[in-house]
């Protein structure tokens, strides 16, 4: 299993389909084969594995795979229906499809006699496919909430300016996350007083080779000179006011990631609203005081309602500290 996992590293880790590795053992437990999935419209990590075999090489094999097999028909026919095709007799599987439709996998080959196994290494499965199992199971992009700030929790000085807060490594490490996700959140607010290009470049200043689609949240206009009107995605425009419903529209569109860099209304907006799985927060060595803080209004009127985390690492880059937590389940 942990040979499929370091195989489904080496699929697209953005857009709709998530990554699957395969790995097909004889009798024996040798190696006959591997595969993995390697985004939308090609084979699936299983049927990958399958085609590196003679007809028949399958035959008696146990599958081991990272996510149940898939039991429906989309661009591809069902995981589930070509294991049985091909006459395996074993599917040891990490984490159960979530998916309404493509689910029920597990079943359907019980149901055609062979074993099958679930939840094998199940915390190392689901943490590897964290983002794109909330999108499953939400119906909606998993979402990073990233601010950079002061000791003291100011993102930028009383006149609004802000650069730079945080050191070089900070903004580096900013970029190549902004370049693995799907798309990049900010308001009005931030377009209007920073121009942003929201792209994501290298320590050179060059683009990077992926680039996160814009989404520009509020009802100011954007003026015709904004430099993320020259973003080499297509930008989107929400008014704000349903914020679950603009999550619904981006994972229709396919978009399973979201990271929201600004400013402090709508990042308040989507805290206050319960909709943020991951918080990105990069600390420096400054105090700036003053009211431009980085999180405003949560509705917080009593420190029984304040929002726990959980800290899920806590790093230091050069001068600056770059924490990840999420909401507290317990």
């Amino acid at each position: 299993m942990l040979r499929a996992l370091e195989l489904a590293t080496h699929g697209p880790a953005t857009g709709v389909n998530p990554r699957v590795g395969c790995v097909i053992l004889n009798a024996h437990g040798d190696v006959l084969a591997e595969g993995w999935h390697r985004g939308a419209g090609s084979r699936h990590a299983e049927v990958d594995a399958l085609s590196k075999l003679a007809p028949g090489g399958a035959r008696g094999s146990t599958v081991v795979v990272t996510l149940e097999p898939c039991n429906h028909v989309g661009r591809t026919g069902p995981c589930a229906l070509a294991l049985i095709e091909a006459g395996v007799a074993r599917v040891v599987y990490s984490v159960t499809d979530p998916g309404e439709h493509s689910c029920g996998g597990a079943e359907r080959l019980r149901a055609a006699g062979i074993g099958v196994q679930g939840g094998l290494l199940a915390e190392n499965g689901e943490a590897f496919l964290g983002d794109w199992l909330v999108a499953a199971r939400l119906g909606r992009p998993f979402v990073t909430l990233k601010w950079a700030s002061s000791l003291d929790g100011r993102a930028a000085a009383a006149d609004g300016s802000s650069r730079w807060i945080t050191g070089p490594d900070a903004r580096l490490d900013v970029h190549r996350r902004r370049a693995a996700c799907d798309t990049i959140l900010v308001g009005t607010g931030t377009v209007l007083a920073d121009d942003p290009a929201l792209t994501a470049r290298g320590a050179d200043g060059g683009l990077l080779p992926r680039q996160p689609v814009p989404v520009v949240v509020g009802r100011r206009e954007v003026p015709a000179s904004a430099a993320l009107l020259h973003h080499p995605q297509q930008p989107l425009f929400f008014d704000g006011l349903d914020l679950p419903g603009l999550l619904t529209n981006l994972h229709q569109r396919g978009l399973r990631s979201v990271f929201i860099e600004g400013g402090p209304t709508v990042a308040s907006a989507f805290v206050a609203a319960g909709l943020v799985d991951e918080y990105l927060i990069y600390l420096a060595p400054t105090l700036i005081g003053g009211p431009r803080l980085a999180i405003t209004d949560l509705g917080v009127s009593t420190i029984g309602e304040q929002r726990r985390l959980s800290i899920y690492s806590l790093d230091r880059l050069g001068d600056d500290i770059r924490l990840v937590a999420r909401p507290r389940t317990n």
